[in-house]
């Protein structure tokens, strides 16, 4: 007779602890880019909602701000770094294509040997990786997650590429998961579209780098495609996140979406439905777009300027590259 495998399992429910973040060290404003794209500051700004972004100096890598970022969430968290057995990066700027930022970042924060790995979803890869933690605590295979967002997009822009260049930042944000008592990260509404895999990536191959094919491979994107997919695809992401969630647009504490657009933002809170009450993550701003990063970035400092949010619910949603995305509702630590 065969024998019965042993199959684990884990606490009904999890949460976000606590956040973490680190940016770039450069304050980088409009002024500074537009001479490339024959641009201007008023231009950007219109476009994008863009003042000032982020950028990090040449030899901090996002593996060093990922680092930094996990660090803040461990230390904010309460939980013993070396109870951290899972430890999930999201990223599309690893200086390297393996070994993973993921085991550096464990053993440089001091949870090794934790589990660890990459997730590569461009801007809907934090999203991606919360779901991934919640579950896999939830199924018994980790106990407590690190969940990070780290780019450093500056190393892959082409200062010339008037679709792109002038939206990207660097960052890294992260986020503590473990049990809870009661539900803290809803269901989530995910998935992709390969068929529009040509509207946002790189625009070349390392082998047509290495073969002298090609210049070094930059991001650019089909900014009227992108944006359009964005509004009204995402918004009905959007809403039915709310729904697997059971809740109403009213009932949002927060809404948290990738940091790509002010526009788009916009008119997510529109289509939405959002009250005045609902306080919008608008980080951008000051911060540019930082792909995985954006959505975690938003989070630490929505908590660190409205601190009565916390245990409010938000509704968080990544969208980019792939075309992928990715929406749950989370309680706020």
């Amino acid at each position: 007779m065969t024998p019965t495998l042993t199959q684990n399992t884990g606490p009904a429910f999890t949460r976000i602890y606590s956040f973490g973040a680190a940016r770039g060290e450069l304050t980088v404003p409009n002024s500074d880019l537009i001479g490339p794209i024959d641009s201007s500051d008023e231009w950007i700004q219109q476009r994008t909602g863009i003042v000032t972004r982020s950028r990090a100096v040449k030899d901090t890598d996002a593996i060093d701000l990922a680092t930094a970022a996990a660090a803040e969430a461990i230390d904010k968290g309460g939980v013993p770094a070396e109870q951290v057995d899972l430890v999930i990066v999201a990223t599309v700027s690893n200086p390297k294509q393996t070994p993973s930022v993921s085991a550096i970042v464990a053993d440089r924060v001091g949870a090794n040997p934790a589990a660890a790995y990459d997730v590569n979803a461009a801007c809907a890869g934090y999203a991606y990786a919360i779901a991934q933690a919640d579950a896999l605590i939830r199924a018994g295979a980790a106990r407590y997650a690190l969940v990070i967002g780290a780019e450093k997009l500056s190393d892959i822009v082409d200062p010339t590429d008037r679709s792109i260049s002038f939206l990207l930042g660097d960052g890294a944000g992260a986020a503590l998961i473990g049990p809870s008592e009661t539900p803290g990260i809803a269901p989530a509404v995910w998935g992709s579209d390969g068929s529009k895999a040509d509207a946002v990536g790189m625009n070349h191959t390392l082998t047509d780098f290495r073969d002298g094919a090609a210049p070094w491979p930059t991001l650019r994107q089909e900014g009227p495609t992108v944006f359009r997919w964005a509004v009204w695809e995402m918004a009905k992401v959007a809403r039915e996140a709310l729904e697997r969630a059971g809740i109403e647009a009213s009932d949002l504490a927060a809404f948290i979406p990738h940091q790509a657009n002010m526009r788009i933002i916009d008119e997510f809170a529109k289509q939405l439905g959002l009250p005045e009450t609902t306080v919008i993550a608008r980080d951008i701003e000051t911060t540019g777009n930082t792909s995985a990063a954006s959505i975690p970035l938003a989070s630490h400092r929505l908590m660190a300027e409205h601190p009565e949010l916390s245990g409010g619910l938000a509704l968080q949603i990544g969208f980019g590259a792939g075309l992928v995305f990715a929406a749950q509702v989370v309680v706020l630590p």
